[in-house]
């Protein structure tokens, strides 16, 4: 039974695994005990991603919405009429009345042809991935604090490391293999430290656990920088080298009181002592959050960057910060230019020498202004802006945090490459092209340690199938572009250029051992496991004053409980792949099984002051609305609060008054439905 090494496309975090095939069919899977990564460890879905390729309800024939259905055509029909609708919606509307959208799922080197595709063929820098309708994306602060939007250290790394601060996301749940790690890491004798609002496993074996009240988390981090302040404990040798507007904000975490910042996120002072005290005197300490959540707003991830600059935690082995990307290639896309505002490489597009840079190696011009993002296209803030829409691999229907009907039903013409026909592909596509899946092409992806890994062609496509940047490359040529690409490994050649830390990523080097982790450049073809280890700039990072949050929303005796829609917990069972494979399906679904109907969250306090059982029915009742739900008495939440899973859209916006998709915190009470 032959078998290849490759890489686990599911997650960011890159697991290595080896897939078995039979008649050009992938039958199975089992992890790579010698990657670096995960060393013979994969979750459930790396063994059984695979299942996803073989799904009958694969899409195999372009499809066309004629007379409001969509009908089975042929690829040069198809081609055809989406290389004609561009064209005219281009010259009608000129180049900013099209966007271009894609998932984080995508590869590298269809990532980095899309955006080349938007910005050199129809001439806008209307281009973004999916993520970005998260109001908090991280890249831009990690590149005004750190210059460089990324992990600083590698997963490995976490077993030497001293102390471990996790903030929010729920690893073992959400990155099992790096769950895992945490888990080894303390066994070995590293302090866990855990920061939310929720009690996840982690959480349980945390050394300290620190379950603040929602929304609270920059007032507890400026809490925990005081406390590093006034013991004395900060790296100054660290700050006064390396460091700079650390006065500005050393005056600013002077506004910051131990007990009121206790009395806000409703921990106890001394706790918050302590874990500020325990990840200051470490000699490495690590700090992971997640870069695409939304309750992380900008601020947070501000203080938090603080955190570690305050401490000296970075340019050492087992410390620095880590950036989750909880989807597969969030990286890599951003690497690539997926970003209205950034070029590949992150160079801003209003900068006229990085735009002569980046022209001279395509040959083409780009345009000056900053595109329009995903958030703003999708919740429909500029109407009638954005005549036409490509969607790569990409489902803002059966994904996107709030409701989409209003924008996706305003667009003249959309365009879906996918595998599947998503729920964004039956209601408003009007040409959908299917393409390759996992195992059926050699594409590079970017881990959330910045390990740039191949994933290796295993199985020929069915027949007729494309890969996506192959179909990128004709569409280039239909609108009049000299694209010529043969192979995946070309566009990688290219993208050497034009992202001056790839420059030593060929396939040729990536293949060998378990990829390289960026900057990979020529003259350090190995790659780089850690960053900053020589800082070779006096002062390259900067501190960033935060300032002390207002007083957090209270609760009353009408509405004395806090409503928390949650956008990063509960989201396997909704992604668009593990719906087509049965395992997955199976497993990712078992919690809907006790609640066909969904489910909201009450702690179990709340819920036998208001005699409420697991599975009855309630009314959550705010001042803008009410609706009804299942009750599911948990732990995992925290006294005080009501937890809506994000997919629980219909409920969320009858209680916010139609109003879903907000991050806000909002009061509310529990009613008992009779029955």
């Amino acid at each position: 039974m032959p078998h290849a090494l490759t890489t686990c496309t599911f997650c960011g975090v890159g697991c290595g695994l080896y897939l078995e095939t039979v008649d050009n069919r992938i039958v199975g899977a089992y992890p790579s005990v010698s990657h670096p990564t995960n060393a013979g460890r994969i979750c459930v879905r790396g063994w059984h991603g695979h299942e996803i390729a073989s799904s009958p309800d694969r899409l195999k024939t372009p499809l066309v919405r004629k007379d409001n259905k969509l009908q089975e055509v042929g690829w040069e029909e198809a081609f055809a009429l989406v290389a004609s609708r561009l064209r005219e919606i281009r010259e009608r509307y000129g180049p900013d009345g099209l966007a271009f959208l894609n998932s984080p799922r995508c590869s590298n080197e269809e990532a980095y042809l899309l955006q080349k595709f938007a910005r050199t063929v129809i001439g806008t820098n209307n281009v973004h991935h999916g993520t970005g309708v998260y109001c908090n994306n991280s890249i831009n602060v990690l590149l005004e604090m750190l210059g460089v939007a990324a992990s600083t250290n590698s997963i490995s790394e976490l077993a030497e490391s001293e102390v471990i601060l996790l903030d929010g996301v729920d690893v073992a749940r959400r990155m099992p293999t790096i769950g895992g790690a945490l888990l080894r890491a303390r066994l070995k004798g590293a302090k866990l430290i855990v920061v939310g609002t929720r009690r996840h496993r982690l959480a349980e074996n945390a050394d300290l656990f620190l379950q603040i009240r929602p929304n609270t988390e920059a007032m507890l981090y400026g809490g925990l920088a005081k406390v590093i302040v006034d013991r004395g404990l900060a790296d100054t040798a660290f700050i006064k080298a390396h460091c700079r507007n650390y006065g500005a904000f050393l005056q600013q975490i002077h506004q910051y009181d131990l007990l009121e910042s206790a009395e806000a996120c409703d921990v106890s002072a001394e706790l918050i002592e302590e874990a500020a005290i325990t990840y200051a005197k470490a000699k490495s300490a690590a700090l992971l959050f997640s870069s695409s959540m939304q309750e992380r707003t900008r601020n947070i991830i501000q203080a938090v960057v603080n955190l570690v600059l305050l401490t000296g935690n970075l340019g050492k082995q087992g410390a620095g910060l880590f950036a989750l990307t909880e989807q597969n290639n969030l990286q890599g896309v951003c690497d690539m230019g997926m970003l209205p505002d950034r070029l590949p490489g992150y160079r801003p597009v209003n900068d006229d020498r990085a735009r002569a840079e980046l022209e001279a190696v395509w040959k083409a011009k780009i345009p000056a202004a900053p595109g329009i993002g995903s958030r703003t296209i999708l919740a429909n803030l500029q109407p009638g802006k954005i005549k036409g829409l490509w969607l790569c691999r990409y489902d803002p229907a059966g994904s996107a945090l709030f409701d989409v009907t209003d924008s996706l039903g305003q667009f003249e013409f959309i365009v879906v490459q996918h595998i599947f026909l998503t729920e964004t592909a039956r209601q408003y596509a009007h040409v959908v092209l299917p393409t390759t899946a996992y195992g059926e092409e050699r594409v590079s992806f970017t881990s959330t340690e910045r390990r740039i890994q191949l994933a290796e062609q295993v199985v020929q496509p069915p027949p007729g199938l494309t890969p996506t940047w192959e179909q990128l490359t004709r569409f280039a040529r239909l609108l009049g572009a000299n694209w010529n690409y043969d192979s995946a490994a070309d566009v990688m050649e290219e993208i050497r250029d034009a992202v001056p830390f790839y420059s030593g990523a060929s396939h040729e080097n990536l293949a060998r051992e378990y990829g390289r982790q960026w900057p990979c450049t020529n003259d350090h073809p190995l790659g780089t496991r850690f960053l900053f280890a020589k800082p070779e700039s006096h002062q390259a990072f900067k501190f960033v004053p935060v300032a002390k949050p207002e007083a957090v929303a209270s609760v009353s005796e009408i509405y004395p409980l806090t409503l928390v829609c949650g956008s990063s917990l509960y989201y396997w069972n909704q992604n668009v792949l593990v719906r087509h494979s049965e395992t997955l399906r199976r497993e990712y679904g078992i919690l809907l099984t006790d609640y066909p109907h969904g489910f909201v969250e009450v702690n179990p306090q709340d819920a036998q002051a208001l005699e409420i059982r697991d599975g009855d029915q309630i009314r959550i009742c705010g001042q803008a609305g009410s609706g009804v739900s299942t009750a599911r008495v948990t732990t995992e939440v925290r006294k005080g609060t009501v937890f809506v899973p994000y997919f629980e859209r219909e409920l969320e916006r009858k209680i916010l008054g139609g109003q879903g998709g907000s991050a806000a915190l909002v009061p509310v009470r529990l009613e008992k439905e009779v029955a």
